[in-house]
């Protein structure tokens, strides 16, 4: 009888315990990042465990194939939260590009805009000083329906230059970058968090340098396509680089269930910009984790949860 009534008396402590939000049995999610050798799936790592340890909210990270699959994980209920390029972002929400065959996806909500993955174009030519020179010149967009590709097609785009104006291959970065040092190729485009390593191996050994996308090719691209904004590439990024290059880039792009908790989202995304400065010493990219970064060039609307905590330090987002 002694044994039956600690067991009932048990259950009952822990059960007001649980009900008092001090329990083992809170939120769980599973976030979807991309490749293991890659940002998103390092970073995510980084971000969960944050989210862990002052969300109380456990958090599983998997390695998946990037932003559409996690887009489309989240659709089917395999995850909860998800790191993507805010474009791929904005074709689901739109039904458009890579997301035109099975329609629009709009079961997701934006947490916040993490770190830049800029469009860069990298040349060895000298006379290749805009996007415009480009015209008649072999030039690497990426695979075919890659978000490289759609990215390299949108900047030919607002410079008034069709992919037929050039000679278009079809490479991956490491391709690119060997096709330059051959003489294969005039140009590429890369598109990634800089210093990208593919870049950086290529200024180091050769006079490769960064073509700049500015000026009214940048403002056409941001009027025409708002999930871009502007990008600076700092001085000394890449070896003989001695000035900042100016460029667009679209971002990662942390999102979550639209049916979440909005108390879970909230308490998420303050464990993220309330530990700026902790994440960043795990990881680099943290140091690109600000308000304004995060609510900046984003197409899709916010989650109520993220818009709160925004709220309170002063930014209005679209929920």
């Amino acid at each position: 009888m002694k044994k039956i009534i600690s067991a009932v008396l048990t259950a009952v402590m822990l059960m007001a315990v649980t009900a008092c939000g001090g329990g083992t049995a809170g939120t769980k999610m599973t976030m979807g990042t991309g490749g293991t050798a890659g940002t998103y799936y390092g970073y995510g790592g980084v971000l969960g465990q944050y989210i862990k340890n002052n969300a109380g909210i456990d958090v599983t990270v998997v390695s998946t194939d990037g932003s559409k699959a996690n887009i489309q994980g989240i659709d089917a209920g395999n995850y909860q939260l998800g790191t993507v390029q805010s474009d791929v972002m904005a074709y689901a929400w739109e039904g458009t590009r890579s997301f035109e065959e099975e329609g629009k996806i709009d079961s997701f909500r934006v947490v916040a805009g993490l770190y830049a993955e800029s469009v860069q174009l990298v040349t060895m030519d000298p006379a290749i000083k805009s996007v415009a020179d480009l015209k008649g010149k072999s030039v690497s967009i990426g695979a075919p329906g890659s978000g490289v590709y759609f990215n390299a097609i949108d900047v030919l785009t607002a410079a008034g230059l069709a992919e037929t104006d050039i000679k278009a291959q079809y490479q991956s970065f490491a391709d690119s970058a060997d096709a330059l040092k051959d003489g294969k190729i005039d140009a590429a485009f890369i598109v990634a968090g800089a210093p990208t390593p593919a870049i950086t191996e290529l200024c180091t050994t050769n006079d490769a340098y960064l073509v700049p996308i500015d000026g009214a090719v940048a403002e056409k691209l941001m009027a025409d396509c708002p999930f871009y904004t502007i990008y600076n590439v700092p001085a000394g990024t890449y070896k003989g680089q001695t000035e900042d290059v100016q460029t667009v880039t679209v971002k990662a792009t942390l999102i979550v269930n639209a049916d979440a908790a909005e108390e879970d989202v909230y308490k998420l995304t303050a464990a993220i910009f309330d530990n700026i400065d902790a994440i960043t010493a795990e990881n680099a990219k943290g140091a690109e984790l600000s308000i304004e970064n995060a609510t900046s060039g984003m197409t899709a609307p916010f989650h109520a949860g993220a818009a709160k905590y925004f709220a309170e330090k002063g930014v209005e987002v679209t929920k």
